[in-house]
């Protein structure tokens, strides 16, 4: 994709959605660490279900705390992982608690300190709790990047490094959103929606495809 291009597409997709969110529940910062913890291999769906149920009883450090590894379970059993994840989001608590009086930190360092937080999550609270410009590659984003020609790279952090080097600085903070988003619903993985597709005409993949 030339300047040009990445210009134009983002452009179209933020004219389509001009203010982009997550579509985790949280209304805390704390809420939204814990959802986005508990969503690695799981949908947002699944994750919204249970944190529903959860963060009604408990919402904060010291109340996951005190329902112990059992009670919490019982309320994320439905989500992948949940046993693996419970003990992470536990020990994270317990460090929040011990080490930032009971609040979220707002350093990269920081979070990647924290059980089960890896660079995606803390990119994910950086940018959506905090407003930093930050590109968490997720499935998603990894498969846009290299079909459209936006960003190529065989890693996470290779196409987080280019995007965050190609996007235009006006579209960065939402631009996380838009690509989550445009993945999760046109440029699917095994049908890509390319003739629905509004940035089609930037795209390297779209071209081909519609042309066959």
């Amino acid at each position: 994709m030339t300047r040009s291009q990445i210009e134009a597409f983002f452009a179209t997709l933020k004219a389509a959605n001009p203010t982009p969110v997550t579509e985790l529940e949280y209304t805390s910062v704390f809420e939204l660490l814990t959802a986005v913890l508990l969503s690695a291999q799981a949908t947002d769906v699944r994750v919204n279900k249970a944190t529903r149920k959860l963060f009604a009883v408990a919402n904060t450090p010291q109340a996951i705390l005190e329902l112990g590894l059992e009670g919490l379970e019982s309320y994320i059993k439905t989500i992948g992982l949940y046993h693996s994840k419970a003990k992470h989001l536990l020990q994270t608590c317990q460090i929040l608690v011990d080490q930032h009086t009971g609040q979220v930190p707002r350093t990269r360092e920081a979070l990647e300190a924290l059980p089960g937080v890896g660079r995606k999550t803390a990119n994910v609270v950086l940018n959506v709790a905090f407003g930093e410009p930050t590109m968490a590659v997720d499935t998603h984003i990894f498969r846009v990047g290299n079909r459209t020609g936006l960003a190529t790279g065989s890693t996470p952090l290779a196409v987080e490094q280019q995007l965050l080097r190609r996007i235009p600085a006006a579209y960065l903070v939402d631009a996380h959103h838009w690509l989550i988003l445009h993945g999760r619903y046109v440029c699917k993985a095994r049908n890509p929606q390319c003739g629905q597709c509004g940035v089609s005409a930037y795209c390297a993949y779209a071209s081909k495809a519609l042309a066959a």
